[in-house]
């Protein structure tokens, strides 16, 4: 895993995060595995706690339906914003800001907030169908949704709301970028990196849809890729002071780090690639007590992490909260594989059985 990290004490810093890619990506897509792998670690206190936001995402009708899911939860409402503000965070990952009266009078759900995200494919304002009428909710909505012919048809993508400013009605989304903007980057991809005030972005939520909050002073264990970033950074801001949390982030490279800030104690291990997000878990020691886990990026890394927590560290079932972000070699528009439907089957019982 390349060679032991570094441990020391930081206080006072900010943080950041994102996401995009080949099926139900999220934020980056790690497809690039170069470089000197690394895994340093930074334990840190923050004086200052932000505004709550983690990541969810409400469930794909396909993989629901077939993992007996119910998909006639309300359909989120949908709303046009437009961009008033456009930051680099670090090279591959970029920050936009939306504005909309919409959101005027809007709270954050929970830790996990997820919006879909609609780009035209003409350029232009992206048009989606109005929600049913007959009660079917999301499954109706996204049967309406594809019967749009595809040269009409908007991209489709799930992000993780960054912040939400319901005083100014403003939603801040962190992208990650991917390739050199051209078509293979992928619609979100390529809409972030060129994105420029004044610009209109479709977004149906936020919503949220099977968030677990773990008993008050359990040990959080945060895993995952620049997908995931996002929602890690904002969990962690979101945390009580009186928790111990663990973050283990896999990213392409040094520069790729962000400040992460949390009024709890969080030892942070930053993985560069190609060391690798298992074995960095595998390596790292958790604190003593109940520990609940929230592990998300890129699928097959999900269920290997997993796989070691429960089958290796004990860990309950119902403990280890997992989201597949993108898959490799595909897209959010591909059709949900047999391990997606067993994986969203999985997901849904422990939510269920926790409440």
């Amino acid at each position: 895993m390349g060679r032991k990290p570094d441990r020391r004490t930081a206080r006072g810093r900010r943080h950041r995060d994102d996401r995009d890619y080949p099926s139900g990506v999220r934020a980056g897509t790690p497809s690039e595995r170069r470089g000197t792998g690394r895994c340093r670690t930074r334990r840190r206190r923050r004086d200052r706690a932000g505004p709550s936001r983690h990541r969810l995402r409400f469930t794909s009708p396909n993989s629901s339906d077939r993992a007996g899911g119910a998909v006639t939860q309300p359909l989120p409402p949908y709303t046009i914003g437009r961009v008033v503000g456009v930051e680099p965070l670090t090279p591959r990952m970029r920050r936009i800001t939306c504005a909309s009266d919409r959101w005027r009078g809007a709270r954050s759900i929970a830790p996990d907030q997820q919006v879909k995200l609609f780009f035209a494919r003409d350029g232009g304002t992206p048009e989606v169908p109005a929600a049913p009428e007959d009660g079917s909710g999301i499954g109706g909505w996204y049967a309406r949704y594809l019967a749009v012919p595809e040269e009409r048809r908007p991209w489709m993508r799930s992000y993780t709301v960054r912040a939400l400013d319901p005083d100014a009605g403003r939603m801040v989304i962190d992208f990650v970028l991917h390739g050199d903007g051209s078509h293979d980057s992928g619609p979100a991809s390529r809409w972030a990196a060129r994105a420029a005030i004044g610009d209109v972005l479709g977004v149906l939520g936020p919503a949220v849809a099977g968030y677990r909050s773990p008993s008050g002073q359990a040990v959080r264990l945060l895993a995952g890729d620049e997908t995931a970033l996002p929602a890690i950074a904002a969990t962690l801001e979101a945390l009580p002071p009186d928790v111990r949390a663990v973050a283990v982030i896999e990213v392409a490279d040094a520069a790729e780090q962000q400040e992460l800030s949390s009024p709890a104690e969080v030892e942070v291990h930053w993985v560069h690639r190609p060391a690798s997000l298992i074995d960095a878990v595998r390596s790292v020691r958790l604190p003593a007590g109940e520990v609940f886990a929230w592990v998300a990026g890129e699928a097959s890394a999900v269920r290997a992490v997993r796989r070691h927590l429960v089958g290796e560290r004990g860990l309950d079932k119902r403990a280890v909260a997992f989201t597949g972000y993108w898959r490799r070699d595909l897209t959010q528009d591909d059709a949900p594989t047999e391990q997606d439907v067993a994986d969203a089957t999985e997901q849904m019982e422990a939510a269920g059985t926790t409440g």
